[in-house]
C-alpha cells in the first residue's frame, strides 16, 4: 500500500505570530520586530542602509570589527560618518562618546554592545541615557549580546536594535530580527534613499501601525530555521531571560578564574567591561596559543586579531560548567600543564554563584 505523501508544511501564521511575540517578549518591547530572512549581518546592513543619507551626521563608535564595517556601509549610503575609535583591548567610555556628541552634533549614534571577537562589553545603559539627552538615534548591534546581558528596548529609548539567535540564545543562525521603534521607523521614512523592494529594505517589512497582526506570512521568512528559533525562545523563556543571562556572568567569572591559574591575561583591560559570551586571553607570544583552528570552544582571533588573543566561545549551551572546565582543560594542554589546579578554580566560582 503506498504510504499518503507527506510535502513541506509551510510557516502558519499563528506561528509567526507566536515568534513576533516571543521576540517582543525578549526584548522588552510592546512594538513588533521585523524578521529577518537570512545571518544578523543581514539586519545589519539592512538598517545602515536605511538610515544613511547625505546629509546625515552619525556618530559610529568603533570597538571591534563590525562596528568598522558598519561605518563603511553607512559611508556607502551617503552619510557623514564620526568615528570614534579606541583599541580593541579596551571599550568605549560614556565620556569619549559625550565628547564627540558635543564637538559634532549627529542625528544618530551606532555602536556593538557586546564584542564577542575582542571579548569586550560596552556601557550601553549609559549610552542610551546620554543619547536621550540629545535625542540622537540609536542603533545598537546586540546580535550577541541578546540573551547573555540585559537590553530593555523601549525603557532604554532603543531606536534600532539587531538581535540574532546563534549566540547566548542557542538558536539557529538562519534567522534574525530588528527591532524598531516609532521613531525610528519615522527615520528609516524621512530617508528617500532607504531601500526599497530589496533584500535590504526594511520598509517593505514594516508592520501595521496600529498593532494588527499580519493576515499572511511575509515572504521569505525561512521555516525551518523560524521553527528552531521558536523552540530555542521557548527554552530561554523557560529557564528564564534573568537566569540566562546570570548563566553567561558566571561562566565569564569562571573563565577568568580559570585562565588566570594557568597564568594567562585577559585580553580586555578593563575587568569592569568583560563580556558575557567569550573570555578572551592575551597570546603574549606564546607560541603554544598560535593555534589556526577552533578546539571545542576555544578559538583562535579573527582577522587583524589573529596570533593577538584566543577566544573562549561560552555562549549558549556552552555558558555552563563543563563547557568552562574543557575550555580550560584545553588552554592547559596547549601549554603543557596540568589542568586540575586552573580547572579546580573555575568549578570554584560555579560553586559559590549557585
Amino acid at each position: 500500500m503506498n504510504r499518503e505523501p507527506q510535502g513541506f508544511a509551510p510557516l502558519s501564521l499563528s506561528e509567526f505570530n507566536t515568534l513576533t511575540g516571543q521576540l517582543s517578549d525578549l526584548l522588552s518591547t510592546q512594538y513588533p520586530p521585523v524578521i529577518i530572512p537570512g545571518e544578523a549581518i543581514l539586519g545589519i546592513e539592512a538598517v545602515a542602509a536605511g538610515i544613511a543619507a547625505p546629509g546625515r551626521t552619525i556618530l559610529n563608535v568603533v570597538t571591534g570589527p563590525y562596528g568598522s564595517l558598519f561605518g563603511q556601509w553607512l559611508e556607502r549610503g551617503g552619510a557623514t560618518v564620526i568615528e570614534v575609535k579606541v583599541s580593541f583591548d579596551e571599550v568605549i567610555t560614556v565620556e569619549e562618546v559625550a565628547s564627540a556628541v558635543e564637538r559634532f552634533h549627529p542625528v544618530a549614534i551606532s555602536f556593538v554592545q557586546a564584542e564577542v571577537v575582542t571579548g569586550g562589553s560596552n556601557p550601553a545603559k549609559e549610552i542610551f541615557g546620554l543619547a536621550r539627552k540629545h535625542n540622537l538615534i540609536t542603533v545598537t548591534d546586540s546580535v550577541s549580546a541578546v540573551g547573555g546581558e540585559a537590553l530593555l528596548v523601549d525603557e532604554w529609548s532603543v531606536d534600532f536594535a539587531v538581535m540574532g539567535a546563534q549566540k547566548a540564545l542557542a538558536g539557529p543562525n538562519g534567522v534574525s530580527a530588528v527591532s524598531i521603534s516609532p521613531r525610528g521607523w519615522a527615520f528609516l521614512e524621512s530617508n528617500e534613499r532607504a531601500p526599497r523592494n530589496s533584500i535590504l529594505s526594511l520598509l517593505d517589512l514594516k508592520p501595521a501601525p496600529d498593532g494588527t497582526p499580519p493576515l499572511r506570512v511575509p515572504p521569505n521568512i525561512p521555516t525551518l530555521e523560524a521553527r528552531a528559533l521558536i523552540v530555542a525562545l521557548t527554552t530561554v523563556a523557560d529557564e528564564g531571560l534573568v537566569q540566562v543571562i546570570k548563566r553567561h556572568e558566571i561562566a565569564a567569572a569562571s573563565a577568568i578564574a580559570g585562565i588566570t591559574a594557568l597564568g594567562l591575561e585577559p585580553w580586555q583591560k578593563n575587568s569592569r567591561h568583560y563580556s558575557t559570551l567569550t573570555t578572551t586571553v592575551r597570546v603574549n607570544g606564546e607560541q603554544k596559543l598560535l593555534i589556526k583552528q577552533p578546539i571545542g570552544i576555544v578559538a583562535p582571533g579573527d582577522g587583524e586579531l589573529s596570533g593577538q588573543l584566543l577566544r573562549i566561545n561560552h555562549f549558549g549551551a556552552n555558558a555552563s560548567r563543563e563547557g568552562v572546565e574543557g575550555a580550560v582543560r584545553t588552554l592547559a594542554g596547549l601549554l603543557k600543564q596540568d589542568a586540575e589546579q586552573a580547572v579546580q578554580a573555575a568549578r570554584q566560582v560555579w560553586g559559590e554563584a549557585l
